[in-house]
């Protein structure tokens, strides 16, 4: 089956459930409103943080053309979000643990976004200014705790050097000018200066650094309106419930409601055929055509058939009367009123009112019609006005009689059978 056939299924059933999924949208569509409206207000303020390069052991990116800025920034962003920013903007707040803060980084910049959601503008505004001036005390300390230890390393260093250059000295004085120890000394001597040189200048250059971690470029201010609860947000997602839930509602309701209430439910669910639907308004051919397709159905045996009628429910009545139609043909209607019917009958007809049966009574009556070799031709479905089949008063007769006064007249051919139209007459409907 093709892609095409099971999405029009698919469209075709969504068309008969539609009120089952229209419910549902509607349904998901105010419960998302309800929502919305239950949920309090939320108010988010944003820091714009510029973070500058501070040297020492920080982590730092290649240069390219995609990635332009030295500093690792995604590192940074999980700094501003580490536990240890969090306790001091808590400490800076004088209070609990703040809300947490989302920090986002803009592509190919060194700046950082830190965003704290609260319940009133101001608390997020303050909140967001916590985050971002602590992250910012935290690498200024972290910084100068790295470059501290860096200018002890050096100057452990430095001290080990001018320790070894005044060992050197003093084996000076004591070996021959021109020996070969002496040479080795002093080029010893020369390499051990140049080092305390160099290590002179890296720890000079260590206590002069300044350190600036970075710059807080714009402030947080309280905001003006809430950032959710979302319209858009709360709407969508009740009216997308709303419809996947309303789908699996009108599959599982046409998988289970097996009543018959169209012409297409029957061909459907029962897999026979509607030669004629009265459910609807007829113009003065119906009769004519049903009366041509009940005998175009009935084709193809040499002798007389006998067609017999089954109506269900089996108190299906009709009513009012109209111009009879008489159609000629071998055929003797039977309506099950005599016990001799099915045994005589060599094709059967289905009378189906809608909305009053299920497809499992048409199933279970087509069922026992085979069980005596009696083939269903096909199906009638009407409503409120049906037609009345009478039975013959002579086996050997012709057609017998499709009337809908419940009189039988005498037939004035044996090829020719009088069709009388229906009648209407008000009766309750069962409920659906």
């Amino acid at each position: 089956m093709s892609s095409g056939t099971d999405l029009d299924e698919h469209l075709a059933l969504l068309r008969r459930r539609w009120l089952v999924l229209l419910g549902c949208v509607v349904f998901g569509g105010t419960a998302g409103l309800a929502l919305m409206r239950l949920t309090p207000p939320a108010y988010t303020a944003t820091t714009q943080v510029l973070v500058m390069p501070v040297g020492g052991q920080e982590p730092g990116n290649q240069v390219t053309a995609r990635q332009r800025e030295p500093l690792n920034l995604d590192t940074e962003a999980q700094i501003a979000r580490s536990a240890v920013v969090a306790a001091r903007a808590a400490k800076a707040l004088g209070g609990g643990a703040p809300e947490p803060a989302e920090v986002s980084v803009p592509p190919n910049s060194s700046v950082l976004w830190i965003s704290v959601t609260a319940a009133e503008p101001a608390g997020a505004a303050a909140r967001s200014r916590a985050y971002a001036e602590a992250y910012l005390a935290n690498r200024r300390e972290s910084t100068l705790t790295a470059m501290a230890e860096q200018q002890q390393a050096v100057l452990a260093k430095l001290r080990q050097v001018n320790a070894a250059i005044d060992l050197v000295i003093k084996q000076l004085g004591g070996l021959p000018r021109g020996s070969a120890e002496h040479t080795i000394a002093t080029q010893r001597q020369g390499v051990l200066n140049r080092q305390a040189a160099t290590l002179a200048l890296k720890y000079d250059a260590l206590r002069t650094v300044a350190v600036t971690p970075g710059t807080i470029i714009s402030q947080a201010t309280p905001p003006t309106g809430p950032s959710s609860p979302s319209l858009p947000l709360y709407l969508g997602t009740g009216l997308m419930t709303g419809l996947l839930a309303g789908s699996a509602a009108a599959y599982a309701r046409d998988r289970l409601d097996r009543r018959l209430r169209t012409a297409a439910d029957v061909e459907r669910l029962t897999g026979l055929r509607v030669l004629a639907d009265l459910s609807g308004p007829r113009g003065p051919g119906v009769l004519h055509d049903l009366a041509c397709a009940v005998v175009a159905a009935c084709e193809g045996a040499t002798v007389r058939r006998r067609l017999l009628v089954k109506a269900l429910p089996s108190d299906l009545y009709a009513s009012s009367l109209a111009e009879p139609l008489s159609v000629s043909a071998p055929l003797s209607v039977l309506d099950g009123s005599d016990v001799r019917d099915l045994a005589r009958a060599d094709a059967a007809l289905l009378l189906v009112g809608l909305g009053r049966v299920t497809s499992t009574e048409v199933a279970t009556a087509a069922r026992g019609l085979a069980q005596h070799d009696v083939p269903v031709v096909g199906v009638v479905t009407a409503t409120d006005a049906v037609p009345s089949f009478v039975p013959l008063m002579e086996p050997h007769t012709s057609l017998g009689k499709l009337v809908a006064t419940g009189e039988l007249e005498v037939s004035v051919s044996a090829e020719t059978t009088p069709m009388h139209a229906l009648h209407r007459r008000r009766r309750p409907r069962n409920p659906t």
